[in-house]
């Protein structure tokens, strides 16, 4: 087994990272066929582009610490797009489904923005400037995503669901 130091903690974490966005790229098109609002539909599709490029610049990090770009079984992620793939399947067809989602989106959305902040926090420590570099632009743009999605749940898909159940 690997010293247990924070250079194979950041290595463990990159893979846990990298195999949940591998689900996400599994999932999101599901989603995308999902969705009712058109609006919804395109912020998937987008969020699809996007992660397709940060698993590209997870791939550059694992090569920077010279290592193979593998996965390793994230439960977190596992258990979310679980959840994810449960509200599609109990409100399909619902006014309810783009506003539950959103929330499982986001919680997504949530779980990256915490690894990519550790991950970020390890690299400047671990004096990887290249990998903090890479992983901060991944970081913004899921930060971006998640406020997106605040707002289109906050301008209109929250409310449809609510005027759809009246």
């Amino acid at each position: 087994m690997a010293e247990a130091n924070l250079q194979t903690l950041f290595h463990d974490t990159l893979r846990d990272i990298y195999y949940a966005e591998r689900k996400i790229t599994k999932a999101l098109p599901k989603m995308m066929r999902a969705a009712q609002s058109q609006d919804l539909k395109a912020a998937f599709e987008k969020h699809l582009s996007e992660t397709e490029t940060q698993m590209e610049r997870l791939e550059q990090v694992f090569e920077l610490i010279g290592q193979k770009p593998r996965g390793k079984t994230c439960a977190a992620m596992d258990g979310i797009i679980e959840e994810a793939e449960e509200i599609i399947a109990t409100y399909k067809g619902a006014a309810a489904l783009d506003a539950g989602m959103i929330a499982a989106a986001q919680a997504v959305e949530h779980y990256e923005i915490s690894r990519y902040g550790t991950l970020i926090s390890w690299a400047n420590i671990l004096n990887m400037t290249d990998a903090a570099a890479l992983l901060e632009e991944t970081l913004a743009e899921e930060t971006a995503t998640d406020e997106a999605l605040t707002d289109l749940a906050e301008s209109s898909v929250n409310s449809a669901a609510v005027a759809n159940a009246a």
